[in-house]
């Protein structure tokens, strides 16, 4: 199994109306290495929610339904998307702050890579959030 995180600013996409849609495809990515992720994602794969901008906050976790395919919002061929579904939401969210500090987090790609809005997160990363987010 893998593990990643996504982004989403929450006045676009919230985690409250992901939960409300049940399930939706993952769009909007634009960049190589954001895309090339999404590519990586199996079915069954974990994925941690994440409010960019307002929030900076991780919210939950969501599982990918379908593996990537043809984005529906453009005829680029370059660009694709997943089906997400929501799993569970956290007790607490998780905070960028609260992820910065902890000294199992400082390798993740939300700390080194700021602006990637899909990124891999190594079993361990995923685990320690979900942990802070249980509490």
């Amino acid at each position: 199994m893998n593990y990643f995180l996504v982004k989403s600013e929450p006045f676009k996409y919230s985690w409250e109306q992901f939960n409300k849609d049940g399930e939706t495809f993952w769009d909007g990515v634009r960049n190589y290495q954001a895309r090339n992720n999404l590519k990586a994602m199996k079915k069954d794969d974990l994925v941690l929610f994440y409010h960019s901008n307002e929030g900076k906050e991780v919210v939950g976790v969501a599982k990918v339904v379908k593996e990537f395919y043809q984005d529906p919002t453009t005829d680029d061929e370059r660009w694709v998307v997943v089906d997400l579904a929501p799993v569970e939401a956290f007790k607490t969210a998780v905070t960028l702050e609260m992820v910065k500090a902890d000294p199992l987090l400082q390798d993740i790609a939300l700390v080194k890579q700021g602006r990637l809005s899909v990124m891999p997160l190594k079993p361990e990363e995923f685990d320690r959030i979900v942990e802070l987010g249980s509490k």
